[in-house]
């Protein structure tokens, strides 16, 4: 019975906070309740729960065994293993990427698609206490199991209200009626708004995104990958109002004549002061969760002048936040900013802002980068460093007249140094080129000697047999 009264409270707490709430508390209570007995003992829908749950240990062992691409780079310090399939941290400043996983690899990002929404409504300039109504549309968007405040069609609520629904408590419903009236106030409809989540995510620099909701309930064709969300959430830092938002522990929307009062909390455990799973220097993020994608995050933080963004996606349960975690540490430790002003010679370009740099570990010079400039239709120009075809950093500047290119990286790094291994390279050839010729005169000499050898015998052997003609006559 007391087993039975546990698990009941379980699920009354997913009920009340939702699906994302839910994901780790029943899934790893119920784990652990599975009785251990003799295979002979147990009935065939045991043993088919038996059989699943070794099948699932299995596959997340798999999963942490998923090599991780940074670990791969020479000299680059070592990062932590994750229980997910994919996950990023990226240098919110320079865009560097720290930590990689799989970041290019399309997954489902169920409720972290929230930020993507959020990101447009502050972008948008719309005041924050701007009444919004619920239409019966967007409570369309709510299946079985899927996050929810009760928000009511008719309802008027502040855009300012909307915000903290949908990114405390995941309130899918507030999501679209953000997406529906932010388009609105700018003279277009909800389908609208969805062309321009697609269309900012690929401004961002996104590559392999494709949003069809405002909200991340599941579907096929709703997709995302870890580097373009670390993109959103790093244009994020912008706007500190979101942040704002995300450090909110409880939220109250009031009662009004058109809607009811609704309390609800904050769901990312990591900026929950208390928890256990508490980070002190977390500062926004976002949790999702659908059967599909399993558990997703994507967690801003900050500590001094490094800010970070850290996304994890198709985590299994138990692991979100401290595979979070680890990774943060990770990247807190073991990376520093490097100015670019002061270590390139900016030959050809200005940088727009001199105080860019690049992120860096320990282990690795800027020598040791390759740059690249990429010329976009409006007339900007980006400036990206890579260390060994992985991005450390990217900034925008603006192009010498009659820039062509840029110098190899040995004329790029210039001095005498420089110089002399060029000059040595030079003189190596050279020598090694004199070495080839004459080794191909001694050849052609002997080859001719042997030649003229051979004659000298055949002329000698004509003569005796000449001679011996005459003798026989």
């Amino acid at each position: 019975m007391k087993k039975a009264a546990k698990m009941a409270a379980v699920l009354v707490a997913a009920m009340l906070f939702g699906s994302s709430f839910m994901t780790e508390a029943t899934v790893v209570y119920a784990t652990s309740q599975t009785q251990e007995k003799p295979e002979s003992e147990m009935t065939e829908a045991e043993k088919a729960a038996k059989e699943a749950k070794e099948a699932r240990e299995k596959l997340i062992q798999k999963t942490y065994e998923l090599p991780v691409q940074t670990n791969e780079l020479t000299g680059w310090p070592e990062g932590p293993g994750t229980y997910g399939e994919a996950a990023i941290v990226m240098d919110a400043d320079s865009g560097a990427i720290l930590f990689a996983k799989n970041i290019d690899k399309t997954e489902y990002p169920a409720s972290i698609t929230k930020v993507l929404t959020a990101l447009l409504a502050y972008e948008s300039g719309i005041e924050m206490d701007e009444m919004i109504t619920v239409s019966e549309e967007s409570l369309g968007c709510l299946g079985g199991g899927y996050s929810s405040i009760g928000l009511k069609a008719g309802n008027e609520i502040t855009l300012e209200h909307a915000l903290h629904a949908m990114l405390m408590a995941s309130a899918n419903e507030a999501s679209y009626v953000i997406g529906e009236n932010v388009a609105k106030l700018q003279g277009h409809d909800y389908d609208w708004f969805l062309q321009r989540m697609n269309e900012r995510c690929e401004e961002l620099g996104g590559t392999n995104s494709n949003f069809v909701n405002t909200n991340g309930v599941f579907d096929e064709a709703h997709v995302t990958c870890a580097r373009d969300m670390a993109l959103i959430g790093c244009a994020l830092f912008d706007y500190p109002g979101f942040f704002d938002v995300c450090q909110t522990q409880q939220y109250t929307i009031p009662e009004t004549e058109s809607v009811e009062e609704h309390v609800f909390q904050q769901h990312h455990r990591m900026l929950l002061d208390g928890d256990k799973y508490y980070y002190e220097n977390a500062v926004g993020g976002k949790t999702g969760y659908t059967t599909e994608a399993e558990n997703t995050l994507i967690t801003m933080a900050q500590n001094g002048d490094k800010r970070l963004v850290c996304v994890a996606l198709k985590t299994y349960e138990g692991h979100l936040y401290e595979d979070s975690r680890a990774m943060l540490d990770y990247a807190f430790a073991n990376f520093g900013k490097v100015s670019i002003k002061e270590n390139d010679d900016c030959d050809g370009f200005t940088l727009k802002d001199a105080s860019a740099t690049v992120t860096l570990p320990d282990g690795v010079s800027f020598d040791e980068l390759d740059r690249e400039i990429e010329e976009r239709d409006d007339g900007a120009a980006i400036l990206s460093y890579y260390y060994e075809e992985n991005l450390v950093g990217s900034t925008e500047v603006s192009l010498d007249e009659g820039f062509s290119g840029f110098k190899s990286r040995s004329d790029r790094n210039g001095g005498d140094d420089a110089s002399t291994g060029a000059d040595e390279g030079d003189s190596l050839l050279k020598k090694m080129g004199i070495i080839l010729a004459g080794v191909l005169g001694v050849s052609m000499i002997l080859s001719y000697l042997i030649l003229r050898a051979e004659r000298a015998r055949r002329n000698r052997r004509r003569r005796r047999r000449r001679g011996r003609r005459r003798r026989r006559r």
